[in-house]
């Protein structure tokens, strides 16, 4: 069983927690702490598997206890409890910063108790399997329906090193980790030194400090667009957004509706819509809708993928950075079949190789790198082909 502490100085919302996790067979809330200073102090007597940390709390708050907590628990999940507001937002932006595998929304304006122990219960059990110990024989259960994250034996595709044919390598793939590689997509998709007008990234848990250090690492004078999709509530979008951009050379922006793509631009969905991309006469436009959830997400990876596919085709450089679930998956089917590069996040850096997993295990990658090298591996492929190759940044 998972084991679960529980962290919160409210008692009602304690209540609430270990009320939403107290009938899952998998799991096992070991402890409750109502501040930061009990909490550390019951992680060395409970060990848990993973941690739920409200931000506000006395004694010591949550942002406190992760800068205690990381120098000796590096590798422990915590999930933070934010609420839907811009306090809350910035409050946990700050948290993600500081060492915060993750995080969910508390209940607001659900109307019962029985409502709230559902959003909550909805929200929380799938990231405690996505961060807890990973399944072996003889380890426990596996909650039923739910596909395996970093597993063992998912290898990436291709043969380590083998670049792309009639094209510089995109990087050194990932070992594998099992003995069974995936089938490589169809060498006829590709066309040699396409020139690349566009990257789209797809990343949700672990995603704000994985899309940082990539978006960290473009120069002021990228010469294409960025578009992505990190799963994100509204208002944590925004205020991801503006502080990616003053921690960056590029612009980043959380993207309007009808707004032309501008070379060394990221833009990134807002929370609670898909985003697309039409083409309007000359211009490549963002399309924002309130279209249905797809994986249980808006917005979502994969109608972004879609739609990018349709506008440039091969000419599109795709990422899918770590999560969990499958998003972005079918997506990538569409722009393997025109012909897009894609590369994934490796399974040793991502938080959660779920998404980044399911696009290696289906054989849609062209390479599976770590994160430090992602950056520079774009950079590296749009300047091929252009004058001035594009200096990296340190």
């Amino acid at each position: 069983m998972i084991k679960v502490l529980v962290v919160d100085d409210s008692v009602v919302v304690r209540r609430l927690i270990v009320d939403a996790l107290s009938d899952d067979p998998g799991i096992n809330v070991v402890g409750t702490a109502s501040n930061g200073r009990l909490a550390l102090q019951k992680i060395d007597e409970l060990k848990p598997d993973v941690m739920t940390l409200d931000i506000e709390m006395p004694v010591l708050d949550g942002i406190g206890t992760l800068k205690e907590l990381r120098p000796k628990h590096k590798r422990l999940p915590v999930i933070m409890f934010s609420t839907l507001t811009a306090n809350g937002a910035s409050a946990t932006l700050e948290a993600l910063a500081a060492g915060a595998t993750d995080y969910v929304t508390k209940p607001a304006n659900v109307g019962s108790v029985r409502e709230s122990i559902k959003s909550v219960r909805e929200q929380l059990i799938p990231r405690i399997y996505a961060l807890g110990p990973k399944q072996r024989p003889g380890a426990g259960p596996t909650r039923p329906g739910m596909p395996p994250t970093r597993p063992g034996a998912a290898p990436p595709p291709g043969r380590p090193g083998a670049p792309l044919a009639g094209r510089p390598p995109l990087g050194t793939p990932a070992a594998p980790a099992g003995g069974i590689r995936p089938p490589m997509r169809p060498a006829k998709t590709k066309t040699p030194g396409q020139r690349i007008d566009v990257i789209a990234v797809g990343c949700s848990t672990g995603g704000p400090d994985a899309l940082a250090k990539v978006v960290q690492g473009f120069p002021k004078d990228l010469p294409v667009p960025v578009v992505v999709v990190q799963h994100m509530p509204p208002i944590f979008t925004k205020m991801f957004a503006d502080r990616l951009d003053r921690a960056s050379a590029v612009k980043v922006v959380e993207a309007t509706a009808d707004v032309p793509l501008e070379a060394g631009t990221v833009y990134i969905a807002p929370g609670d819509k898909h985003m697309e991309v039409v083409r309007k006469g000359t211009s490549v436009l963002t399309k924002l809708h309130e279209g249905p959830p797809e994986n249980s997400c808006r917005p979502a990876v994969d109608p972004l993928f879609r739609s990018v596919a349709s506008i440039f085709g091969a000419h599109a450089l795709t990422v899918v950075l770590t999560g969990m679930g499958q998003d972005g998956k079918k997506g990538c089917e569409v722009l393997a079949r025109v012909g897009s590069e894609i590369v994934v996040q490796d399974e040793e850096t991502s938080v959660v190789w779920g998404m980044p997993g399911a696009v290696a295990q289906a054989g849609l990658a062209d390479v599976v790198l770590p994160l430090g090298a992602i950056s520079d591996t774009l950079l590296a492929r749009v300047g091929h082909g252009r004058a001035n190759r594009l200096a990296v940044v340190r």
